[in-house]
């Protein structure tokens, strides 16, 4: 399964706890995440992770592109929801993407966690 990690600054660190808690289930999968958050996670985590660049210089779009070709099958978005983002319609964009393509998205840890469960149990969705 391909796996999009992709976190806000103010979110980067709950991000990376969660990639420690699951590295083992993330592992077995393939990782592709934002540029500043694939360098975080890979330096906590030893993490094999394909990068974008970074969110606001259109990383978010080129996961998107991913998206809208096929070729993601889950999205992990760590969102600051309190904070505007200088890049919103990127942000938008995306969260509709996974919607159009019907894309498994967490938007939080709590969401998130409940993927993770299902993908250590190996219970998989269509």
């Amino acid at each position: 399964m391909k796996i999009a990690l992709i976190a806000h600054d103010k979110k980067k660190d709950e991000m990376i706890k969660f990639a420690v808690k699951y590295k083992e289930v993330l592992a077995d999968h393939e990782l592709i995440a934002t540029g500043t958050t694939g360098t975080l996670i890979m330096g906590e985590t030893n993490l094999k992770i394909k990068r974008m660049k970074s969110g606001p210089l259109g990383g978010d779009q080129q996961i998107g592109a991913m998206l809208a070709d096929g070729l993601i099958d889950l999205v992990i978005f760590f969102r600051d929801p309190l904070t505007a983002q200088p890049h919103e319609p990127d942000v938008s964009a995306l969260l509709r993407l996974c919607d159009v393509q019907s894309i498994p998205l967490a938007t939080n840890v709590n969401s998130a966690t409940i993927m993770m469960e299902a993908l250590k149990n190996k219970v998989y969705f269509n």
